[in-house]
């Protein structure tokens, strides 16, 4: 990416409050504005878009059995660990 402004280092810092709508409206307005103006920003905005809707897609996938239980075995290892500490 080639961008390296001073409104653009802004944009780019404030993307992803702007992707999940976690900004005022005067702040969303502010970079939508900038990346209608600059493609290099608009570019990275897609591509983070892209990345998110494949990260959120890929979490609705429930996880198979078997990593399933090694997360809760890990788990209750360290329960265990913790209260024989405690103890």
């Amino acid at each position: 990416m080639s961008c390296d402004g001073p409104d653009c280092a802004d944009a780019l810092q404030k993307l992803y409050l702007f992707i999940d709508h976690e900004m005022d409206d005067a702040s969303c307005e502010e970079v939508q504005a900038h990346i209608d103006s600059c493609s290099d920003c608009l570019t990275e905005y897609d591509l983070e878009r892209v990345v998110k809707q494949v990260v959120s897609r890929s979490c609705r996938e429930p996880a198979p059995e078997p990593l399933r239980e090694r997360v809760l075995l890990s788990i209750r290892t360290v329960q265990v660990t913790i209260e024989t500490r405690e103890a």
